[in-house]
């Protein structure tokens, strides 16, 4: 009788009886799928739903379901996922911060307390509506952004576990110690309060067992993340040290109304000279929003969302931004003042990227420099970390499986395999490009770096090499003109 085995588990050379062995062999996981770049993290206030919790949101729909309306608030996370995604942005994570003082909405309704599952001043637009049925009783819940829901039952208990057993439910149910029976009617909710404006600690949270502001978006695969209106200098270290750890890029901004002048001696202060750290200058942009109106908005939802749209090779420099009316330097015109060459080169030469009007490529809104705040020209790109962030990401993700291998030559071709795999994805897709020919990756995973003594003790090292695309900035084109230049042109060329 023949005998079947998952390849590994039968020691081949210790076989005593005459059989057939049928060992079934796995197939080789040499394909390495890249990460993804485009998802962007928000850190900010909103008037419903979850407290320092990530939340996944695909664009406006999704948020309004999880969070509510957007508010009229620099720090509102709604006026961030809708500005990102007019620039292209479609992933998002989510968190809300409050300063502690956020309360729910609750009401009475026939000696029962009912009260909003969220804090927040939305929840004071919820309705419960108890009708009798032919066979009990329907309540409703309802709610003009968030959406509805009815239950029904015989008893207040019955109701209780029906909204229990609901993720989605807007209100939770207080039964008291004597349960009355159901009465109909209908009551809405009140009381529910956003709370004041969280400081700076809210939004950068605390990295404990639960993690709360920023820390929260730790494991979310985010790849760049802003705390939405938050301009405290002291932050910068903070996040430079979260963006480090996480692989992301921190989009910051500098106060609204801020100077030159001003924006270089904070930023030099507060020791911040990283290539994970995107400072936007604090010309802030004025918005039209559908529902608030006219509104003074900080530039880090613009340039967040931009990098989120582009390709990770690609700089912000020079994209078109969409929904802008105009700055605080410019006007609400839009052309009122512009920046010059001296302005421009002090704010570049510290590390400091603004959103001006007009732009290289002509009369439009744009990320003028496309530069993180590194003082090293050779990482001072965007394209540089968020390029550098994404290829680590996709070899974190799935070079893990080659772990727990036996260390010989088959170990060491897999892993050239996979590695040169993924590479030249990159470069079939034009995310990595050849120069003079020259393939811009090299790999070496062989007895060459991982001599026995190394093996010996359970290492095994792959070198791997990748030459990034550099961003055209500076555009240089030579002109001669005149009655006495000689043109010679090749024949035909004309």
């Amino acid at each position: 009788m023949s005998l079947v085995y998952q390849a590994g588990t039968l020691n081949t050379t210790a076989l005593t009886v005459p059989n057939l062995y049928v060992q079934i062999a796995q197939p080789q996981p040499l394909g390495l799928t890249g990460a993804s770049s485009s998802k962007l993290g928000i850190v900010g206030t909103a008037g419903w739903g979850p407290v320092g919790l990530p939340v996944p949101v695909g664009g406006m729909s999704d948020y309004l379901s999880a969070f509510g309306s957007k508010q009229n608030k620099t720090t509102d996370a709604g006026l961030a996922v809708n500005i990102a995604a007019l620039q292209g942005a479609s992933s998002f994570v989510v968190v809300r911060v409050t300063d502690g003082t956020d309360a729910n909405a609750t009401a009475s309704l026939g000696g029962v307390t009912l009260s909003a599952v969220h804090t927040g001043a939305a929840g004071n637009s919820i309705v419960v509506t108890l009708t009798a049925t032919g066979a009990g009783y329907g309540l409703a819940v309802s709610h003009p952004v968030l959406g509805a829901a009815t239950y029904s039952g015989a008893t207040w208990n019955i109701l209780e576990a029906a909204v229990a057993q609901d993720l989605s439910a807007l209100v939770t149910i207080h039964l008291p110690d004597a349960v009355p029976d159901p009465v109909p009617g209908s009551v809405t909710l009140s009381g529910g309060l956003d709370g004041g404006a969280p400081d700076t600690s809210a939004f950068l949270g605390k990295d404990d067992i639960i993690r709360t502001g920023m820390y929260a978006l730790r494991g979310q695969g985010c790849a760049v993340a802003t705390l939405h209106g938050v301009t405290d200098s002291a932050s910068y270290s903070l996040q430079a040290a979260f963006g480090l750890g996480e692989g992301v890029y921190m989009v910051a901004a500098s106060p609204a109304y801020d100077s030159v002048s001003n924006a270089v001696s904070v930023k030099a202060a507060s020791g911040l000279d990283s290539s994970v750290v995107k400072l936007m200058f604090g010309d802030w942009i004025w918005w039209n929003d559908d529902v608030n109106g006219m509104m003074l908005v900080s530039p880090q939802a613009f340039a967040a969302g931009i990098l989120s749209a582009l390709s990770p090779e690609q700089s912000s420099l020079n994209k078109a931004l969409s929904g802008i009316v105009g700055s605080q330097k410019a006007g609400l015109g839009g052309s009122s003042a512009t920046y010059s060459t001296a302005e421009l080169s002090t704010l570049f030469t510290a590390g400091i990227d603004v959103i001006c009007n007009p732009a290289p490529g002509g009369t439009y809104w744009a990320v003028r420099c496309g530069h993180n705040t590194s003082s090293k020209a050779t990482v001072n790109g965007d394209n540089y970390t968020r390029l550098t962030n994404y290829i680590a990401s996709s070899l974190a993700g799935g070079m893990g499986a080659y772990v727990g291998q036996v260390v010989n030559d088959t170990l060491f071709s897999d892993i050239r395999s996979t590695l040169l795999g993924f590479l030249s994805s990159l470069l079939s897709q034009g995310i990595l490009g050849v120069q003079n020919s020259e393939l811009p990756y090299r790999v070496v995973c062989d007895s060459s770096n991982n001599p026995q003594s190394r093996t010996a003790l359970g290492y095994v090292q792959a070198d791997v090499a990748v030459r990034y695309q550099g961003i055209n900035e500076k555009f240089v084109v030579n002109l001669q003109g005149g009655t006495s230049v000689t043109v010679t042109t090749a024949s035909g060329s004309v």
